[in-house]
This record gives structure tokens, sequence and C-alpha cells, in this order.
């Protein structure tokens, strides 16, 4: 295969990416006249400076922007300001950072980079949009779209430009603790979502002053790696994470038709930044892979912007740092998450550039790559505004946004089982008992990489929980955390299924429902009236313990701040039409691995029934 339309047809995928692409496709070649020549005029030291990406937190000093030149900071998923996680707190900082790089000669604005995975998941009162488990289940790209511009506008509401996300990864393997940031287990349903995400948060139009850089990830093969293959993993591995970081086995065909496919269309949509992955292929790490990166990414694939690390990802590749270094730059990687060893990092790039260990061809065609999209950005211009911005700063959190997650939220659910037409709820009539854990939580609803990196329980955060959305439906509501007390009601309601959790902490080896779950919905069936089981969570999970007890069970994922969306659903003011994204295991498997011997399922892909 030696163009991209035989790319296209290999992932299978040629119409989808068509279609998802711009009438007009963005081709950062286009700036590569004025980035030449600034190019032309950097020393050693700046041109480093602009492959440089320390996280703030680690900043020695607000005079190291202009000391070491750097191109871009970014905020890690626990590293806020240090006044405070608001967002005037957010703003002051960014924009201090921003005026400190334009005051600095030569005059290159910052790329900031946040994780906005969900919404700008990172500041309290933003909206948290459903996790992109639960949008693959809408197969609804026109609203994937907005929310990544609703999403870009938040973050361009505090100052920051560049967006880690959408993450177009193919889950297998739902023991995976990152599962939930995927789409869909198809690549057919990843590739427009992940093109949609893409022109949504670039506005399909990078000058917009809503907009943000797109930064596709994890590539390749995140979402494939072997159970527990023994694969170094990096400082933070242990055996109890079987997944993370492992290793994608498989032919370059295979590769390209189902890790490879959610990429294409992202691309031809204008994706400006791609981020490889922790996780190797064939025993590969991915951040040191020529033929990934540069033979089949940039060069087969065509993809014209720039490459970032992951965080601290350099230090997983074998030898010593400055080696690593060699390895990963000399691979095609155009830009380094370097979260506390930039110091040590330009010292020990310049240092391999003299020794010529990283040619000065690879140092300035990675400077290229990124000044040319922060030409495409409207960055460089005299006039451009590089801060907050003040009409999306109004709009953060409005009420506007929070209808467009309460949507999102409710298209997202899907009804697994609804015998003896328990759903939709009686609206206004009634008594109805609530019961679980998730009932009254906005931390749990919400799931991981909101606020904190792992997330947490608790009121992290503005929004309505599914209690307080039933309750402004419903007749009469009654509630206990374990069911009991539910004599006399109409019907039980339990919220129940996982903690939030993200990469690392959410590798799992057995995924049934907790104890106190299946004791929810066993108490509120002992009351003799039918229950719905609502299961909260960032994967399918085993739910057998509760077959028999539960009438009806929804899956609502991780639905986000508004949990209007799934009362909507409950109470019939608007249908379901989620199906599912991810085949749904049955009690008895062996394996959570898709396609394994061993693998029995309970509810099959695209399920999703309706009222």
């Amino acid at each position: 295969m030696n163009t991209r339309r035989d790319f296209f047809r290999a992932a299978g995928i040629a119409v989808l990416a068509a279609q998802g692409a711009p009438a007009k496709p963005r081709r950062f070649t286009d700036y590569d006249t004025p980035a030449r020549q600034l190019l032309s005029s950097l020393s050693l030291d700046e041109k480093i400076g602009q492959m440089t990406q320390p996280d703030q937190q680690y900043l020695k000093s607000l005079d190291d922007i202009e000391t070491y030149h750097l191109g871009s900071l970014l905020s890690g998923g626990n590293s806020d300001p240090k006044s405070g996680n608001d967002p005037d707190s957010w703003t002051a900082m960014c924009d201090g950072f921003q005026k400190r790089a334009l005051a600095a000669r030569p005059r290159i604005p910052l790329l900031y980079g946040i994780d906005s995975v969900h919404g700008n998941s990172n500041v309290i009162g933003a909206v948290m949009f459903p996790h992109n488990i639960g949008l693959g289940c809408t197969r609804n790209a026109k609203l994937v779209e907005e929310i990544g511009r609703l999403t870009a506008s938040e973050t361009r509401a505090i100052g920051a430009n560049w967006a880690f996300s959408p993450c177009v990864t193919v889950p297998q393997d739902i023991r995976w603790g990152r599962t939930y940031e995927g789409f869909s287990e198809d690549p057919s349903v990843v590739a427009p979502l992940g093109a949609a995400a893409t022109r949504g948060l670039q506005w399909d139009d990078l000058v917009s002053p809503h907009s943000v850089l797109a930064c596709v990830k994890h590539f390749a093969g995140d979402g494939g790696t072997t159970f527990n293959t023994g694969m170094p993993r990096g400082r933070n591995s242990t055996a109890r994470y079987p997944l993370d970081r492992g290793d994608t086995r498989g032919n370059e065909e295979t590769l390209f038709q189902l890790h490879i496919a959610g990429y294409i269309p992202s691309i031809a949509a204008g994706a400006g930044s791609i981020m490889p992955s922790y996780s190797s292929w064939n025993g590969e790490k991915c951040s040191g892979s020529k033929r990934l990166l540069t033979g089949i990414l940039k060069e087969r694939l065509g993809f014209q912007g720039f490459l970032i690390s992951d965080y601290n990802a350099l230090g997983e590749l074998p030898g010593s740092y400055q080696e690593q270094i060699a390895q990963s730059i000399n691979a095609g990687m155009d830009m380094v998450m370097v979260p506390d060893r930039y110091q040590e990092f330009i010292r020990l790039l310049k240092a391999n550039v003299a020794a010529g260990k990283v040619p000065q061809s690879r140092i300035d065609d990675a400077v290229l790559r990124i000044l040319r999209v922060k030409f495409a950005m409207g960055m460089m211009a005299p006039n451009a505004n590089l801060l907050a911005v003040a009409e999306a700063r109004r709009e953060f959190g409005s009420a506007a946004h929070r209808a467009v997650a309460r949507q999102a939220a409710r298209e997202s659910i899907v009804v697994l089982k609804n015998e003896r037409k328990t759903l939709p709820l009686p609206r206004g009539r009634g008594r109805i008992h609530v019961a679980g854990k998730s009932m009254d939580d906005i931390g749990n609803q919400c799931g991981g990489w909101t606020i904190t990196w792992q997330g947490k329980s608790g009121a992290t955060t503005k929004g309505t929980t599914i209690l307080a959305a039933l309750r402004t439906v419903a007749g009469r509501v009654t509630t206990s955390t374990d069911g009991s007390g539910a004599e006399g009601a109409d019907v039980g309601v339990a919220v129940i299924g996982e903690k939030p959790y993200a990469e690392f902490e959410g590798d799992r080896t057995d995924l049934k429902l907790a104890p106190e779950d299946v004791a929810a919905v066993k108490n509120l069936k002992r009351a003799g009236i039918p229950v719905v089981a609502v299961i909260v969570s960032g994967r399918p999970l085993v739910v057998d313990e509760i077959l028999a007890d539960a009438d009806a069970i929804v899956a609502a994922w991780w639905p986000g701040s508004e949990g209007d969306g799934v009362a909507d659903v409950l109470f019939g003011s608007h249908p379901p039409k989620g199906m599912l994204s991810f085949t749904w295991p049955a009690g008895g498997s062996t394996t959570f691995l898709r396609g394994a011997a061993g693998y029995k399922t309970l509810y099959a892909f695209g399920h999703g029934l309706g009222y």
C-alpha cells in the first residue's frame, strides 16, 4: 500500500473519511514560508525550547519561560493553580504564563495543554459531558462535534489553547482501566466520532477565538494490549496493572484495520497534534518507533502536524535518559512532555545534537512542524487574542452548555432490560424509593479525569445528581443507600456501579458488581416492588447477580454533571436511543477480551431497547 487512499481502504472507512473531512482540509504546509523564515532566525537553544513542555507545577521560575525559550506548558491531571481550582485562578495562571512568553524575545506564544477530555474537566464549575464510551452509544457525530466546540470554548475561557483530546483508542479488553476513554470496541464507530470531536475542538478553523488545538491519542494500539504480558511498563507499573502500557501484538494490516482506523479521518479533519502511546507494538515502545511515528504516521498517512509525547513517556524507553531522548526524537517525536526534567532534557538533547546523535535536520523538522501549527492557529499574528476569551468566559458552565450535556447523557443511555414495562416510570405520582452509593454523588457520576486525575467520590464539582434530577420529576421520593425501607413504594431505583478511576488504578481482573451494589438491589426486591438498576460505570460490568431481581437494567455509563439526562430517559420524556458501543459480557466469562475463547455475551454490540 503506497497511497493514502490505500490506507483509507485498508481501514475500511473510505466513505467515512471523505464525509468527515472539511470541505477544504487544513494543510499545515501552507504555513511553511513564514514558519521557515522564523525557524531560520532561531538558535539551537531557541529551537530546543520549542520542543520542550514542562508541567507548570514543576516550573522552577517564571523567568524559565524566557531563559529556556519554552514553547509549551501543560497542567497534568492534578496540576492546578496554587491559588485554587476555580475559573478565576486558572485564568490568572494561564494568562500570566502567556504574558511572560509574549514579553520574551523572540516573541513566540505558548501552547498551553490540559486534559479537557469530557469538557474542561480540570476546573470546578465546568460542564462535564459523558465520557467517550457513553458518547459512542449515541452514534451521533453532530452531537459529538458540538460537545467538542463547547469543550473548546470552556477551555479557551481560562486561557488554555490545547486539549489533549480526542482519544480514538479501540479497547478490546474491558478490564483495561482506560476503556471509557474509547468511543467503542469497533473502529466503525470510533472513526467518525473521533473526526467529529477533532472538528469540534478546532472549530473547523483554528484561528477562531473559541477553538483549541486538538490532540488525537494514543498512537497506536493502546486499546489492544495483551493481558499481563510482563512487558516493562515504567517506574509506576506493577503487576497490579496487567493491561496499561502493555504490548499490542499483530501484523501491520491488523494494526491499520483496528487501531489506526480512527486516526485517518481525524487527520483528514485537520488534527494539528497527535500523542503517541505509552504502549508497545510487537515489543517496541510506540514513543521510540520510527516505523510508526515517521514511516506510517508522517510519511504514509501524510500527517502534517506535530507529535507530543505522553507524560514522562520517554523514561520508559531502554537505555540512559540521553539515549531515550535520542531514540524518541530520531523516531519522529517533535515535542516532549517532560514535566519536571525540562532543564535536563534541554541539556541532553543539545548534547545529542553536538555529538551527532540527533541530526540538526531532525531538530529543524520538529520545530518547523510546531511553528507552522502556531501560525495556522493565528498565534503569530500581532493582534492575536492569546489570553482568556471574555465571551467564552461568560458562557462557561452556562445553562446552554448544560443543556447539551443533558442531551448527551440521555442519548448515551442504553436500556439493557425492561421486563413487564417497568420503564418508563410514572411522572408526578406514586412513591419511588432510590438506593445505591451513586444516587446522590456527582463525583461517582462524572467518573475519572474529573477535577483530579483519578477522579473521586463526593461533591467534587457543580451539577445535578441523579437523585436531585429524579426528585424534580417523581411524585414522592424516599431514599436509603442500602435499599432498606422500600416497603410500600411503587418502584425501587438502585444507582450502582463503579467509583471513579483512571489509568493504572482502573485495571481490574474482576468485573463483578460490588457486594453493596448487589445488596441494594436485593433489598429493594425484598420489598416486593419492581426494581430498576441504573449502572453508573466506565465499562460494562458483570450484572448476573442482579438479573433475577432487577426488572429493568439501564447502562448510564459515567453520564457527567447533568443527571437530568438520566431522569429524562427513566421517566420517558425522551425515549431511549442508546445502542451499546461495547459488547456486554455475561457471568461465567473466563476472559473479557473481545472475541477470545471463554468470552460470553449477555447483550450484543448494538443492543438497546426502546419503549
